[in-house]
């Protein structure tokens, strides 16, 4: 949309390494574009056939024009009135915190050491050139120092508050963008194909997407001043979605028929006077004067082309022995083909009977996936120590269902204090503080 075609290009192969390396975590979704406008169809036709040329033969299926009963067929709630027909295209479809779970297993499988609740402090300078950095344990609340010869700061939207810790003139910027996501009954779809509205009243995208046995719609692209572990949706936000989201389905949603919002922030690299939505999602790596790399900017598709990227400006730049970076062929950890996506264990992969074996593998609930074998497996393998990561970040249980997660937490609570071996007074802390969570989620 913003005519970089070499960030496309480098997205489709990144897109498709990560379909070859974690089949059992990336998916092949398709999309369809429901066209109303006479001009609609070649408009958009001709710009998704460019994007399978771009592609090539890592693309996941060629783009087709859709008759209008095509397009009802494969999206029975999108709105008939004067619709043409549609166009399909295919795109990844991934889970971030699996993925970033099963990165980091695929880490300590190759060697590295992974480490979690560690808050990073400050710098340790040796000669005016870094050394390390002091990290506090957000556990036991214990700092500690840590010696490094090479220090690469890539922490996404935090990334400039930590880059101006060791150079406070520099003059890259981070502009921090939040974009909106409500979770929906997946009745409101009634497909396994996403809608995707290339402009909405704004010129933003609108999209609607199968996930976890639910519907995703969104996003927004809203520029933040306030940086947040934990952003808040907007009353305008949501609003935005909601009313823009009827305009293309049958069935209209309302505030009603939230099951949750959950909001993120992209990291784009500032230019005077561009909005957020101009802004390249590009990455750039900058040495500091005191030898730091801070990598700033990117997104979720290119994260290993950023990591290969840093790797190789370190090996150039700090004398050291180059080596041919083995990613683009390295499968991540649970590596599986053919899983099956109706399997509510299927981002296990190749784990998947080792969580099983965990412990029972009857739902807590009804409306939720999640089983005491997962909490169990979470505990033990993923570094799991609270609600949050068990409900938020190894499961999806409480984007997919704010007010159902609260309902369950008494019980995580206790499956997880039992495997801990925690204190008394653990479960009641840990509810509390997820409750407080948790009324972010839900409208």
């Amino acid at each position: 949309k913003n005519g970089e075609l070499s960030l496309v290009i480098e997205a489709l192969k990144e897109r498709g390494i990560m379909l070859n390396n974690a089949p059992h975590l990336v998916r092949n979704m398709s999309f369809i574009i429901p066209t109303y406008d006479w001009w609609d169809t070649p408009f958009y036709g001709i710009g998704l056939k460019v994007y399978d040329l771009m592609a090539g033969k890592l693309g996941l299926g060629p783009s087709k024009f859709l008759s209008k009963k095509e397009t009802i067929e494969k999206i029975p709630n999108v709105n008939q009135d004067e619709l043409n027909g549609g166009i399909i295209y295919h795109d990844g479809q991934f889970d971030d915190a699996r993925m970033a779970i099963s990165l980091a297993h695929t880490i300590e499988e190759n060697g590295g050491t992974v480490i979690n609740y560690l808050k990073w402090d400050s710098f340790i300078y040796e000669k005016n050139m870094v050394s390390g950095i002091k990290v506090t344990d957000q556990i036991t609340q214990s700092s500690f120092e840590v010696k490094a010869k090479i220090v690469v700061n890539a922490t996404g939207v935090f990334a400039e508050k930590i880059m101006r810790a060791d150079e406070p003139k520099v003059k890259l910027k981070i502009k921090p963008s939040q974009g909106v996501h409500l979770v929906l009954d997946k009745s409101f779809l009634k497909s396994d194909n996403a809608i995707m509205v290339p402009n909405t009243s704004d010129g933003r995208v609108l999209f609607a997407v199968p996930w976890h046995d639910v519907v995703v719609v969104g996003t927004t692209d809203t520029e933040v001043n306030t940086i947040s572990i934990e952003p808040k949706a907007s009353e305008q936000e949501i609003d935005f979605i909601l009313s823009n989201a009827e305009k293309y389905m049958t069935r209209k949603p309302k505030r009603s028929d939230v099951k949750s919002v959950f909001t993120g922030l992209r990291p784009l690299i500032s230019k005077e006077n561009k909005s957020s939505k101009s802004l390249s999602r590009k990455h750039t790596i900058y040495k500091s004067q005191r030898g730091v790399y801070h990598l700033l900017g990117g997104k979720w598709t290119t994260y290993r082309k950023m990591g290969k990227d840093v790797l190789d400006l370190v090996e150039s730049t700090e004398s050291l022995p180059i080596e041919p970076s083995k990613t683009e062929n390295l499968r991540i950890f649970g590596y599986k083909r053919d899983t099956s996506w109706s399997d509510s264990f299927h981002f296990y992969g190749s784990e998947k009977d080792v969580v099983m074996s965990m412990g029972s593998n009857k739902p807590l609930s009804d409306l939720l996936p999640i089983t005491e074998s997962q909490i169990i497996y979470a505990i033990r393998f993923e570094m799991a120590l609270s609600i949050e990561d068990v409900l938020s970040r190894r499961t999806r249980c409480l984007l997919i269902n704010a007010k159902e997660s609260i309902s369950i937490a008494q019980e995580v609570a206790r499956i997880m204090s039992s495997e801990l071996n925690a204190e008394e007074n653990w479960e009641e802390e840990q509810i509390q503080l997820f409750l407080a969570l948790a009324k972010n989620y839900h409208i």
